[in-house]
């Protein structure tokens, strides 16, 4: 099962399970809510949770009346979940909040963190984190280390709580294993992207059915726009020409101009489907329909297997991300300007990094209908169902709060949470580790260049373009949009930030 997210970004992705009961496992905080003295002192509140999904479930009804039941009794608090797909998860956040829609927690960063902050879209949370959420600093300080939390910080304040759970990722390429052993595919020679073109090229010619690669969320390179320089948002990176801490305009470097070679390549030679950019399935998704070969991810660095969209796959791992504030700010837990309860709110979001039951509510649904015990801390699904045909089962598990709460699949490695901790205490850091850009002196600037971005990046990043032609066109409408202004702006954070962090 996966460990991470694919989608990350996004991702990102980042999956880690359950959680073991040998004794190498680590400590957790108590699984009440023990800022709540009386239950009797507080008035009823239904809070509305907002998260981005992958795919539909069947029974999110009934998994949210079951989770109010616990959340009435502890915090006399119901529970209204609104999952939203990740393809309009950005969109339909900015729409809520505008419109004054209630939300009261939600799923923030997705590579706008601060644009968000700027716009007043989260409330601070240290008061409320002191008073009504102390169980988050102990989740943290007795598993991944505080230094994560502390990362987060925008000008010495914390808007968004990171989802607990192994910080230390690989790049890597998801591939179907029974075509891996149908072509006799030796994965232990793919060191680079240009290595899996002869894979596709097989792929490509015997299997019409089955696309070579698809996107893991927005694009095919969204995941591995990291793998060779470190991202700052807003179109910029870190320059890979000097040692020094220089901001600079992404797609004018060579590392850019290198992935989007590759994905145009990809596109040109039908690895990539003609459709992708403007499609909004995922690899996950096409992969659990078996319509695809392969697919880019953030994995944990021990994995070599995963079965978690109900097919199984291997994982070519490429190169270790090192860990930075991005990565930690990408899936992020707020409360939105726009709750109607910011105490409860916290206190529900306590909830979410403490207490056992509400974790595995949210990752695995209800005991007896959607999964089994087999012991303790290790569950299977019923007799009949599997991940394919669950009518609950998000494969989530890096986003709901504190996964190292979760239980543990049958046959997975009942150590997983413990190899999680020592992986993020000894992740490698990124330089800037905790260098978090405020956006706000040039908020009109980033409104502009994302529009840009949004006209093109995704185009790029799909192959469907050509970068030869597009790219120089979109410099010269970032200039426009005022990319160089807020280069200078990071610059200036990030010379501050280094003077006062050497």
């Amino acid at each position: 099962m996966l460990k991470t997210t694919a989608l990350a970004t996004l991702t990102l992705t980042l999956l880690v399970t359950g959680c073991g009961s040998n004794t190498n496992e680590p400590p957790t905080t108590p699984t009440n809510n023990e800022s709540v003295t009386s239950n009797s002192e507080l008035k009823p509140v239904n809070l509305v949770v907002a998260y981005p999904t992958v795919q539909d479930q069947q029974d999110l009804l009934l998994v949210q009346d079951e989770l109010s039941k616990i959340t009435k009794e502890k915090i006399n608090a119901t529970v209204k979940l609104l999952p939203i797909g990740f393809g309009a998860y950005s969109q339909q956040k900015t729409l809520m909040l505008s419109a004054n829609d209630q939300v009261d927690l939600m799923i923030s960063g997705l590579g706008t963190i601060s644009q968000d902050v700027a716009k007043g879209l989260y409330l601070e949370l240290d008061d409320l984190l002191e008073s009504k959420g102390p169980g988050i600093k102990e989740a943290f300080d007795s598993s991944i280390g505080a230094d994560y939390l502390d990362a987060v910080k925008i000008e010495g304040k914390i808007y968004g709580i990171p989802v607990i759970r192994n910080v230390a990722q690989d790049y890597t390429i998801a591939m179907r294993k029974d075509l891996v052993e149908k072509y006799d595919i030796d994965i232990s020679k793919i060191k680079t992207l240009d290595d899996l073109d002869p894979v596709f090229q097989v792929i490509k010619e015997n299997e019409p059915d089955v696309t070579p690669i698809a996107k893991s969320n927005t694009s095919v390179l969204s995941v591995l726009s990291g793998i060779n320089a470190e991202q700052l948002g807003d179109g910029t990176s870190l320059s890979t020409q000097d040692s020094g801490f220089k901001v600079v305009n992404w797609f004018e470097t060579e590392e850019n101009a290198y992935l989007l070679n590759i994905a145009r390549r990809w596109y040109q030679a039908g690895y990539i489907d003609k459709d992708s950019a403007l499609s909004t399935e995922t690899g996950f998704n096409l992969m659990k329909a078996g319509k695809v070969f392969s697919y880019p991810n953030l994995v944990d660095p021990w994995f070599t297997e995963d079965s978690s969209t109900g097919r199984e796959t291997v994982l070519v791992h490429l190169k270790a991300a090192p860990v930075g504030t991005s990565s930690l700010n990408s899936f992020m837990w707020s409360i939105a300007k726009n709750t109607v309860e910011e105490e409860r709110a916290m206190m529900l979001l306590e909830l979410l990094y403490t207490d056992k039951d509400v974790v595995n509510l949210f990752n695995f649904g209800i005991e007896g209908k959607h999964y089994v015990k087999v012991s303790d801390d290790i569950i299977d699904f019923p007799e009949g169902v599997n991940a394919t045909n669950s009518t609950y089962y998000p494969a989530q598990i890096w986003m709901f709060g504190n996964s190292l709460l979760t239980y543990h699949f049958k046959g997975e490695d009942p150590e997983v949470h413990q190899k999680s901790i020592e992986a993020s205490k000894n992740a490698v850091k990124s330089r800037i580790l905790g260098f978090n850009f405020v956006s706000d002196p040039v908020k009109t600037e980033i409104a502009a260049v994302t529009n840009v971005l949004n006209q093109y990046q995704v185009a790029l990043e799909t192959g469907m373009v050509d970068p030869a032609t597009k790219v120089p066109e979109l410099n010269k409408q970032l200039k426009a949009a005022g990319i160089e202004k807020i280069i200078a702006e990071k610059q200036k954070q990030l010379d501050a930030w280094t003077t006062s962090n050497k």
